[in-house]
């Protein structure tokens, strides 16, 4: 199995990144948690991954730190829990917020990330109360820090409307969560952040 990924970070488009590593291109998909702590495109990062083996695919996904990816296998534990929506987890709220959400019960928070609804809310609160004792305070390695890619708002707002609909969000509650972004937001990862920040707060 692929444990962890160095290399040249060769294009990002969320939850897409392309990682050049001694001349081969590693496709992966990586929660907008990671995506936030992402370097400019052309520079080095480091990141743990997880490999995910299907009958029509195998689907490599990648991590910030090795507390994210922690959860993520915690979470592919949990009955009628896939990949999409732990990805969709880890890009609603950090591993802390979740934690806290699984120690008070507090389902209501969970539902608002896509694709979860109140019975998998209460599954997840039942089924992760003793796994999240696993996750710690955990140190992982961090991506490379560095600067992120400037684009052009328009072709920003065009990314991160592409991201959110990738993370399970329908197209009309996409156009609403964008309207609420702060204008002051321009890249593609500032403007999904003010998005997933509305989503969460209803």
């Amino acid at each position: 199995m692929i444990g962890f990924l160095r290399g040249r970070l060769a294009a990002k488009q969320p939850p897409q990144l392309l990682i050049d590593v001694g001349g081969v291109g590693y496709e992966v998909e990586a929660p907008m948690s990671t995506f936030y702590g992402l370097p400019a495109v052309g520079a080095e990062v480091s990141l743990f991954t997880h490999l995910v083996v299907r009958e029509d695919a195998h689907i490599l996904f990648a991590f910030g730190t090795e507390r994210e990816r922690r959860l993520f296998r915690e979470l592919l534990k949990v009955s009628n829990v896939g990949p999409k929506l732990a990805l969709a987890l880890l890009s609603g709220m950090s591993v802390d917020a979740f934690m806290l959400c699984v120690e008070a019960e507090d389902a209501d928070t969970l539902v608002r990330i896509p694709g979860v609804g109140r019975k998998t809310a209460e599954r997840l609160i039942i089924e992760m109360r003793d796994r999240i004792k696993n996750l710690g305070a955990g140190s992982g390695m961090a991506p490379m820090p560095g600067r992120p890619a400037e684009s052009s708002s328009g072709g920003a707002q065009a990314e991160a409307y592409s991201a959110l609909i990738a993370l399970g969000y329908k197209p009309a509650e996409v156009t609403r969560l964008l309207r609420a972004v702060d204008a002051s937001a321009q890249t593609t990862e500032e403007i999904i952040r003010g998005a997933l920040q509305a989503a969460a707060t209803g």
